[in-house]
């Protein structure tokens, strides 16, 4: 992956992780164990810190970076969703920041707690644990139920997998010209999406 040194800092990448080749990491930026890092995702840790920790995921296009003197730091099991930014600010373990969500500068991400799709999160905003956010800005609805918190882990187990699948096997390739007999099929998952969670 297109990984840069700035003033002497260098990015450091857990062996266990997967990095897409076109994502990019510059400067104070840790990787941890298990972590999956997502194709165009820009990780800038040329000001602050930027923290990855076990088993977290950040997905597409997502963009994390952060004040001097600050940390931006997703906790164990943190579950960054396609196109979300994250700025100077906590996401705590096994929350979820939904797709194209911002988190600004000094909030925090409670504990189990899940940041809804395009929210706006306000700088200094507390969400806390186990409950949903959502809107622009951002504001606390209710408390989530066991079955969605049971759902976002879900989700972040089959993003671990991944890890181990992309180590595994993804490698750049030409593509083929047509599709071929006998097409074989990505292995299936037990994940379903949150509606179907809820029909049950």
């Amino acid at each position: 992956m297109p990984s840069y040194s700035i003033d002497g800092v260098i990015p450091v990448v857990d062996p266990s992780a997967y990095v897409h080749p076109t994502a990019v990491l510059i400067g104070d930026v840790i990787v941890g164990p298990r972590c999956y890092v997502g194709p165009c995702a820009s990780l800038r840790g040329d000001f602050g810190r930027i923290v990855l920790e076990e088993g977290s995921n950040v997905q597409d296009h997502c963009c994390i970076h952060g004040f001097p003197d600050s940390d931006t730091v997703v906790e164990v099991n943190g579950h960054i969703g396609h196109g979300a930014i994250l700025h100077s600010c906590i996401v705590r373990r096994d929350a979820l920041v939904g797709m194209n969500a911002v988190v600004m500068d000094e909030a925090e991400i409670g504990e189990k707690a899940i940041v809804a799709a395009c929210a706006f999160v306000p700088a200094g905003m507390k969400v806390p644990a186990r409950s949903l956010a959502a809107g622009i800005p951002a504001k606390v609805k209710r408390e989530l139920s066991d079955d969605e918190i049971a759902w976002k882990l879900e989700g972040t187990h089959t993003y671990q997998a991944l890890t181990v699948r992309s180590l595994a096997s993804l490698r750049e390739v030409e593509p083929l010209s047509s599709v071929e007999k006998d097409r074989p099929s990505l292995p299936a998952t037990d994940v379903r999406s949150l509606i179907a969670t809820k029909r049950g």
